[in-house]
């Protein structure tokens, strides 16, 4: 089902050439899910211009000072179980299980963050259970015209240290799309998985599924270089946004 906000006033809404009133709207992101007073962390349908889509929301405030939850998860990983080994026409829309390992999809991502001005939380755990996390306080993606470019800012130390930054201001990846500056295609020699590459990475959320069955001089896993100074694959990384009102 889709979520519904409904407000006491009533606002008239253009849709096409008739004015019709409504009062009502379509939730976006988690920050609207959670506004409609559904609080518990899940799967929930949204709107876009390109129909209805379905997100996680992490409802769970983060302990810290940079949020009080209602955070839109766009990408997982935890389990190995999905391939993201895939081409841009599947980063471009999304895939995976919204319960489980996904990507969101980055023409979503620049939908939203076209709309409102985000925040950036990834989240890591190893393999012995320790974790630690990240804080950009700007994030945005650009059009796929642009390369679905990123943009990160602010970075905010939550004990892993700055991994991201050095990819800032690129375009995105795939194995069949190559937009990075190395003479090769990272995506697909280097990590074989799509991301915002450079001459590669000091991250790659998306990287070969591991086990911790690596040494570390392996930058096939799931990493981000800066927390240990290693590339050990990481058991669970994810990457999730909120809105900043």
């Amino acid at each position: 089902m889709i979520v519904l906000l409904c407000l006491s006033a009533v606002f008239p809404v253009l849709m096409g050439t008739e004015v019709v009133n409504s009062n009502c709207f379509l939730a976006t992101d988690c920050s609207d899910v959670y506004s409609s007073d559904k609080t518990s962390s899940g799967v929930y349908t949204v709107s876009s211009i390109d129909g209805p889509v379905q997100i996680y929301c992490d409802m769970i405030p983060s302990g810290e000072n940079h949020s009080k939850g209602h955070w839109t998860v766009i990408l997982r990983r935890m389990d190995g179980e999905v391939n993201f080994f895939r081409p841009w026409d599947s980063y471009k829309r999304g895939f995976g299980n919204k319960e489980g390992e996904h990507w969101l999809g980055l023409e979503f991502l620049h939908l939203l963050t076209r709309r409102n001005r985000y925040k950036l939380r990834v989240d890591l755990e190893d393999f012995d259970g320790t974790k630690a996390y990240a804080v950009y306080e700007s994030f945005s993606v650009d059009s796929e015209a642009d390369g679905y470019k990123l943009h990160v800012s602010g970075f905010v130390d939550g004990g892993a240290g700055d991994s991201l930054s050095y990819q800032n201001g690129m375009k995105f990846t795939t194995f069949d799309k190559d937009q990075d500056l190395w003479k090769n295609n990272c995506a697909l020699q280097h990590n074989m998985g799509g991301f915002w590459f450079k001459d590669c990475d000091h991250t790659c959320p998306t990287g070969l599924y591991l086990w911790g069955k690596e040494d570390d001089s392996v930058h096939f896993g799931p990493h981000w270089h800066h927390w240990k100074k290693n590339w050990k694959s990481l058991k669970a990384i994810t990457m999730k946004i909120t809105r900043v009102m």
